[in-house]
């Protein structure tokens, strides 16, 4: 199971292959000749996230003389399925992205430190102290927001208005969404949005606007079969009409932008969080526009701020101070603020965020443009969802493949998928 950890891992060499291959077993944050600290830190993120972190590592290690930084990154689902591996074999990086589903899977698995040891050099004082808690579990500061950011609807500009059909306005419900989506099939020959059926996060967007949630507080599912039926029925009724993306266009996701509908020119929109949505411009440089997530008929919203991405310490790193200092660079330094812009969210530090929006520029204005439209209208974010959430994403996605490929009907599908999630959360 994802986060549990095997101190023998590295014991077998079949192991010892794969954690060459994943930058090494041996322990974290090795010091190599002249006394020199290294330091593994990790992301998943597109080619733009990419170089500007290279950007913002580099001015760290100018400030910083004695630390070397190795960095890697891949799209979210490879990296996910990675940093599961050097977990599970104690070998988890110095400095990791974590995404808000895997808190308490690394928290309760050991394999994150209490940031609370590091307050001389890690500070939080500029975050708000809500955004701040999304990365505590039983009292303990697992991890550090890094990011705001909101889902969004990311649309080609130039497709949609050539279209002929009205552009999204600052607000629709799901069913106004499904129509409009319908109109662009119609007058564009090709699907209006990627399927959401196979999203979770979707899915939690249109159950959160229908006063439900995906989980209770106490970890335990927050909806039914009932439920689930009823948003599979509607998003496979959309899919048979041709106004979302086909099953072998939908099973090719995989969390990059590149492999969506619209990123590959199939179709005009996709669902997505706003600080991903920026690598669809180079993909479609014509232009790329955000509209907001669809409310609940009654105009509840049911999208939410939530941190973007965390920053977690190894719990096993050699050097803890010095991964904290890279942690607080990160989110506190003016200049990797700048660097860094909106790739990861809009940033938490409060005096950053004010200081830097006045010099935001391109996708990273649409971005904080975007946010600011929204402020006052969305409702809090849930807590941290249990530690069997990340497996389950996958699940969702597999349960809802076989009801796009017609080998099973919604409600068979949605009692399928409730049956395993108890189960799941219950291990």
């Amino acid at each position: 199971m994802p986060g549990h950890r095997t101190k023998g891992f590295c014991a077998s060499a079949a192991a010892l292959v794969l954690c060459a291959v994943l930058a090494g077993c041996g322990g974290s944050g090795e010091s190599v000749g002249g006394g020199k600290v290294v330091l593994r830190y990790t992301w998943w993120g597109n080619p733009d996230r990419a170089e500007r972190t290279e950007q913002a590592v580099a001015l760290f290690e100018k400030q910083h003389p004695d630390i070397q930084v190795q960095t890697s990154f891949s799209a979210y689902e490879a990296y996910k399925q990675k940093l599961a591996t050097q977990a599970a074999g104690g070998d988890a990086p110095d400095v990791m992205q974590l995404d808000y589903r895997q808190i308490d899977q690394y928290a309760s698995g050991g394999v994150l430190l209490d940031l609370a040891r590091q307050k001389a050099v890690l500070h939080t004082g500029e975050i708000d102290p809500g955004l701040l808690a999304t990365g505590r579990l039983d009292g303990t500061q697992y991890a550090i927001p890094q990011g705001r950011g909101t889902e969004t609807v990311a649309y080609d500009v130039k497709a949609w208005k050539a279209s002929g059909v009205p552009l999204p306005g600052k607000s629709w419900t799901w069913s106004e969404w499904a129509d409009t989506m319908r109109a662009l099939a119609r007058k564009t020959g090709q699907p209006g949005a990627t399927d959401p059926g196979q999203s979770e996060d979707a899915f939690e967007v249109w159950l959160r606007g229908r006063g439900k949630s995906l989980y209770t507080e106490d970890g335990r599912l927050g909806f039914t079969a009932d439920d689930l039926t009823r948003w599979w029925t509607f998003t496979d009724k959309l899919r048979r009409e041709g106004a979302v993306s086909p099953a072998e266009q939908t099973t090719q996701l995989d969390g990059s932008v590149e492999n969506t509908p619209l990123g590959r020119g199939k179709a005009l929109t996709d669902a997505n969080w706003d600080a991903p949505a920026s690598g669809f411009l180079a993909l479609i440089p014509s232009g790329i526009a955000l509209a907001p997530m669809p409310t609940g008929e009654d105009g509840t919203p049911g999208q939410y701020f939530k941190p973007s991405m965390f920053l977690g310490v190894g719990a096993d790193t050699a050097h803890p101070k010095e991964a904290a200092q890279l942690v607080d660079f990160l989110i506190n330094d003016a200049q990797a603020a700048k660097i860094l812009g909106a790739t990861r969210g809009i940033p938490v530090n409060e005096a950053l965020r004010e200081r830097i929006a006045p010099q935001l520029k391109d996708f990273d204005k649409t971005i904080s443009a975007y946010q600011a439209s929204l402020e006052g209208t969305l409702k809090d974010p849930p807590q941290a969802p249990p530690s069997g959430d990340s497996a389950l994403q996958t699940t969702f996605q597999r349960d809802y493949d076989q009801v796009s490929y017609e080998r099973m009907s919604p409600r068979e599908a949605a009692e399928n998928y409730v049956t395993e999630a108890k189960a799941e959360l219950r291990s």
